[in-house]
């Protein structure tokens, strides 16, 4: 059970995601639209999670991922879509605040 939890959540080995982010790492916020616009990392392009199947086109297989929104429920949801969609490198962010600081 812990080890689907660290799974689902994206606990494990440290990734260093402001590395990531140099490197040209694309960075999807989940979130509504309404929440996105009220505040959000510079760069990131919102993908709400209920339209993200649709949207996964317009995404780059071959750049990392890192999914963000308000905790990281919604992230964690969107890794998973991603990765059934041939995303191989797509990393949980959480929520976007602790990932803006996180990234700085």
């Amino acid at each position: 059970m812990i080890q689907l939890i660290k799974k689902l959540f994206g606990a494990g080995p440290k990734i260093d995601l402001k590395a990531l982010v140099q490197d040209g790492a694309q960075i999807i916020d989940v979130r509504t639209k309404a929440e996105f616009q009220n505040g959000h990392i510079k760069g990131a392009v919102n993908m709400p999670l209920n339209n993200l199947t649709s949207q996964v086109n317009k995404l780059k297989k071959n750049k990392p991922v890192i999914t963000c929104c308000a905790s990281g429920m919604r992230s964690a949801s969107a890794k998973s879509i991603l990765k059934s969609h041939g995303f191989t490198e797509v990393y949980n962010g959480g929520g976007w605040m602790r990932l803006q600081n996180k990234i700085r």
